[in-house]
């Protein structure tokens, strides 16, 4: 599990991401590139990083699922994600 500092930081990043969004995609569009400039450095998308939605493990995110690897690999071996099973030949 990430340290909640970490998660805290990412969940106050998302939140800064959404709410400059349409500022910041109008800015983009007319090319005001000094505006941009005036934006919190956090509200833009790049500077988030992908996290597990359950641990908060930043490493080994599977963006399809949105989780870590190794939580994937027990969501998958007991049954818990739709469609998806342990492969055997």
């Amino acid at each position: 599990m990430a340290k909640t500092s970490q998660l805290a930081r990412y969940a106050k990043k998302a939140k800064l991401v959404k709410k400059y969004a349409a500022k910041r995609a109008a800015l983009k569009a007319a090319g005001d590139w000094d505006g941009l400039q005036k934006l919190p450095r956090n509200s833009s998308p790049v500077r988030l990083k992908n996290r597990c939605a359950i641990t908060g493990r930043s490493r080994g995110y599977i963006r399809t699922f949105g989780v870590s690897r190794m939580l994937f690999r027990e969501l998958a071996r007991e049954g818990k994600i739709p469609g998806v099973k342990k492969a055997s030949w």
